[in-house]
C-alpha cells in the first residue's frame, strides 16, 4: 500500500477515468507517455451485472503495468463497500469512487454527480468504502449539482474525514454537463482548505493551460480527460512544459502512425474483430480530426466493419499522409 500511496502522492499527471474510452488498451498507451496514475471505466455496483461482458471487460486488468485503479460507480453504501472488495481481490490496488458522472442514465439512479444532492449519503458511501477497503482510496467529484448548490468544500472535507486518499475535481456542476468553461476558483479554495492531495480537472488541453491551472489552483496535479483523446502524447508534453517551461519538438509523423496503428491492434485484440472494430471507429476519429483534409476518408473508414480491413485502411492511409507530413498535428504550438 506505501508505495500505492507514495505514487499517488507525487502523481502531477493523471488521466481522467471515463466511460467508454480508458478501457485496458488506453490506459496502457497513457501511461507509456507519462500518465502517473489512470483509473478503469467506472464499474457498478450492482451484483446483478458482475457477469455481463461489458463489466467483465472493464474488469480485465491482465498485463496491466502501473498502479491498477478501479472506479466504482453506484449509491448504496453496502453495495459500494461490497463492490470495492471484489475488486480488490480481482487486482485492485486502489479504487476510485465516482461522484463526478453527469449522464443521465448515471444520475437517474442517484449515482455519480446525483449523489451530491445528498451529503449524508456522500458521507455513509465514503465511510462504508473506506472502512471495506484494503487499499487506498480516492473521490472523483464536481463542484456540486448547480449554480445554486456548489458544495465541493464540504464534501471534501466529509472526503478527508473519512480516509479519503485523494480527491479529483471537475470544475463544473453537474447542471453544466461539459458546457461552458471550467472553473477552478473552488478547486483553489478546496486545495486550501484540506490537507489530502487535489487533482484539478476539465478542460485542461494544452500543456500551457496544465502549468496555467496549476499556478492558479495550487493542486497536486492535474487530471487529463477529454484533451488525450486523439492525443495520448499529451501527457509526455505536459510532463516536459511542467519541467522545462517549453514545449517539446512536436511528435515526429512515423511515430505517431506506429502508435496509432499499435493502439489500433491493441483494441482488436482486447474485444475481438467485431466490437472491436465498431470500438475503434471514435479513436481513429479522434486521431486524424487534427489532420487537414480528413474528413472523406474518416467517413469512408467508419463503414468498415471488419477489423483486419479497417487496420489495412487505416495503415494505407497513414503511410500516404506520411509522404506529406514531417510532424503529428498539435493544437498547441
Amino acid at each position: 500500500m506505501e508505495q500505492v500511496l507514495q505514487t499517488m502522492r507525487q502523481a502531477r499527471v493523471i488521466l481522467a477515468p471515463m466511460a467508454g474510452i480508458t478501457d485496458r488498451p488506453f490506459r496502457q498507451l497513457a501511461r507509456e507517455f507519462g500518465a502517473d496514475w489512470a483509473a478503469s471505466e467506472m464499474v457498478t455496483d450492482n451484483p446483478d451485472l458482475q457477469q455481463t461482458g461489458k463489466t467483465r471487460s472493464r474488469q480485465n486488468h491482465e498485463g496491466e503495468t502501473g498502479i491498477i485503479v478501479v472506479q466504482i460507480a453506484g449509491s448504496n453504501p453496502a453495495q459500494l463497500a461490497e463492490a470495492a472488495c471484489r475488486n480488490i481481490a480481482l487486482g485492485a490496488q486502489a479504487i476510485d469512487i465516482n461522484m463526478g458522472c453527469p449522464a443521465k442514465k448515471v444520475c437517474n439512479v442517484l449515482a455519480g454527480s446525483a449523489l451530491l444532492q445528498n451529503e449524508k449519503l456522500v458521507a455513509d458511501i465514503l465511510n462504508a468504502v473506506v472502512r471495506a477497503s484494503s487499499v487506498p482510496v480516492t473521490l472523483k467529484t464536481r463542484l456540486g449539482w448547480d449554480e445554486d448548490n456548489k458544495n465541493i468544500l464540504r464534501i471534501a472535507k466529509t472526503a478527508e474525514d473519512a480516509g479519503i486518499a485523494a480527491i479529483a475535481i471537475h470544475g463544473r456542476t453537474r447542471a453544466q454537463m461539459y458546457r461552458g468553461q471550467a472553473e477552478y476558483g473552488l478547486i483553489a479554495e478546496t486545495k486550501r482548505a484540506v490537507s489530502l492531495p487535489v487533482w484539478a480537472n476539465g478542460d485542461i488541453d494544452t500543456p500551457q493551460k496544465a502549468a496555467q491551472v496549476l499556478a492558479q489552483t495550487g493542486a497536486d496535479a492535474v487530471m487529463l480527460g477529454r484533451g488525450a483523446q486523439g492525443q495520448p502524447w499529451l501527457f509526455a508534453d505536459v510532463r516536459h512544459y511542467l519541467r522545462h517551461g517549453e514545449l517539446p519538438p512536436p511528435l515526429p509523423f512515423q511515430a505517431a502512425c506506429k502508435t496509432i496503428l499499435r493502439h489500433l491492434a491493441d483494441i482488436h485484440a482486447f474485444y475481438g474483430a467485431t466490437t472491436g472494430a465498431r470500438i475503434a471507429r471514435k479513436h481513429i476519429g479522434w486521431y486524424l480530426q487534427r489532420l487537414p483534409d480528413s474528413a472523406d476518408f474518416r467517413r469512408r473508414i467508419n463503414q468498415i466493419n471488419e477489423a483486419a480491413a479497417q487496420y489495412e485502411a487505416l495503415a494505407q492511409y497513414l503511410h500516404t499522409q506520411a509522404q506529406r507530413h514531417e510532424y503529428w498535428f498539435r493544437d498547441y504550438g
